[in-house]
């Protein structure tokens, strides 16, 4: 099977991969690059995405590209809104040519002799491919694209009416009318409840425990004065500074003085809610930013709330029953509708299989350099934003660094790059620092950081900023060699 060949491949082609192409249009102009996208669309989780109210959980000043400003007026935005800015990225930089849709990715290896990955594709008629590039891209992001994660529940058959779950949302669905019962107190819990209530007979959250919602605002006259005054990129550049330090101060401060953080978040729900409100239904029993804080635009589930059209219960599931859940305080909860908002299935790097001369790797034992590359594995990134701020600030300054090490390595003659720990005695520890019950599950499986630079991951955005611009890319960690093949004969290797 014979595999054509590109200097670089992107696989995914949502906001990372499509971010990550444009700065290689930019910066790399000289390299071929393909991107390889399993889905029939670009857009990600944005096109993915299709339930009732699906918006960004964080501002567009941030969560857009810092080469594109974001021109809409509004700073939470629906999936729509983000799915077409992502879709105007790729014409505004001719990158559509270069996506070959329907084309997943079952495997990825590397040939030290020729360095090259050989990626094995899986088209639309089950049919496979082989492609080669020089340096591999993943933009796959953290989860299972093919379905979403659900707990076994008892009784499930028992239940007369509908269950879905947010990520297979059925088109052109109708719940007119019909009371709906919302499992979960996430960001896709807290988003359907309030969208929902505009013709459903009423919603219900259901939730085992509770978590830390806030309310932001949905425009900003800030923003409205710079741009009238200032030229579109400098007023876009001077938001996104602004909205960034903001984040931070916030997670800082939270991770400072948790239990003044409690007190203000709790404080700015009570206010937008009735006095007789029960407030054990927004009081979590963990810090605020152990797990992410739910983001809602000008308070609408508080306003749901308020005006009886949504309520809060708190309790554990027994079993479905015909007509609803049974809860443990023997309560039942009548429902049309049951909405599993019970998170995702994570899994990285797309689940692929990848091998290093035949040897598969076994990513859970690999320490991530500068949150970009993995150790001991050659000519391979990976874009994986913040945990605790906007996903693309950390997208994109991973794709510039990629750039500026392609670049690097074509100035210096080498072909392989190589990051390796030789700190054999490092502490390791958790590469996403989070309690949520989507993280926990698959702690044993994810990747790891280390205690120290460059293996730390420090989720702050101006230190990293500053780490990734000033970085030394003669960095003894990072092992150069230049293999004896030529291109040409690498590609005819594979």
């Amino acid at each position: 099977m014979s595999a054509e060949y590109f200097d670089v491949i992107i696989v995914g082609a949502g906001l990372s991969g499509i971010g990550a192409a444009c700065h290689l249009t930019k910066e790399c102009p000289n390299k071929t690059f393909t991107i390889l996208e399993g889905r029939r669309a670009m857009g990600g989780t944005w096109d993915l995405f299709r339930y009732p109210g699906i918006r960004s959980d964080s501002d567009m000043f941030t969560l857009g590209y810092e080469f594109k400003p974001w021109k809409n007026k509004k700073g939470i935005a629906d999936g729509a809104d983000i799915r077409n800015y992502i879709q105007e990225a790729a014409r505004e930089h001719q990158i559509e040519p270069h996506i070959r849709y329907e084309h997943k990715v079952l495997a990825a290896r590397w040939c030290s002799n020729s360095a090259t990955w050989t990626l094995t594709v899986q088209l639309a008629d089950g049919s496979e491919k082989e492609y080669s590039c020089n340096f591999f891209l993943s933009c796959v992001g953290y989860y299972n694209y093919d379905k979403g994660f659900t707990p076994e529940f008892a009784g499930r058959d028992d239940f007369k009416g509908d269950i879905i779950h947010p990520q297979q949302w059925p088109e052109n669905y109708d719940y007119s009318g019909k009371r709906v019962v919302v499992i979960g107190s996430g960001a896709t819990a807290v988003t359907l409840v309030p969208a929902m209530t505009d013709s459903a007979a009423h919603v219900t959250m259901l939730q085992r425990s509770p978590s830390y919602v806030l309310t932001v605002p949905q425009q900003d006259a800030m923003v409205a004065i710079l741009r009238k005054i200032l030229p579109e990129k400098l007023a876009y550049r001077i938001i996104r500074g602004r909205n960034v330090s903001i984040t931070l101060g916030l997670f800082r401060f939270c991770k400072a003085f948790p239990n003044a953080a409690r007190k203000l978040l709790q404080w700015t729900v009570k206010k937008q809610l009735p006095a007789d409100f029960d407030m054990s239904h927004f009081t979590p029993s963990y810090k605020p930013w152990d797990e992410r804080l739910c983001a809602v635009p000008e308070g609408d589930m508080f306003k749901v709330l308020k005006q009886g059209k949504a309520s809060v219960v708190t309790d554990h599931i027994d079993r479905f029953v015909d007509n609803g859940i049974l809860l443990k305080s023997g309560k039942v909860l009548e429902a049309d509708i049951i909405i599993t908002a019970t998170g995702l299935q994570v899994q990285m790097l797309g689940n692929m299989p990848i091998t290093v001369d035949g040897e598969r790797i076994k990513f859970n034992e690999k320490m991530s350099y500068r949150g970009a590359m993995f150790e001991d594995l050659p000519n391979m990134g990976m874009i994986f934003g913040y945990t605790n701020a906007s996903w693309t600030l950390k997208a994109d300054l991973i794709s510039k660094w990629v750039c500026r090490l392609l670049n690097h390595m074509d100035n210096n003659d080498v072909r392989q790059v190589t990051p390796r720990n030789h700190k054999t005695n490092m502490k390791r520890l958790p590469f996403i620092n989070m309690q949520s019950g989507y993280i926990a599950r698959v702690k044993d499986q994810i990747p790891q950081q280390g205690e120290e630079r460059p293996w730390k991951l420090y989720q702050n955005y101006f230190m990293d900023m500053t780490m990734f611009k000033a970085s030394n890319l003669d960095d003894p960690t990072l092992e150069y060699s230049a293999p004896t093949s030529s291109i040409t004969s690498a590609r005819e290797a594979v």
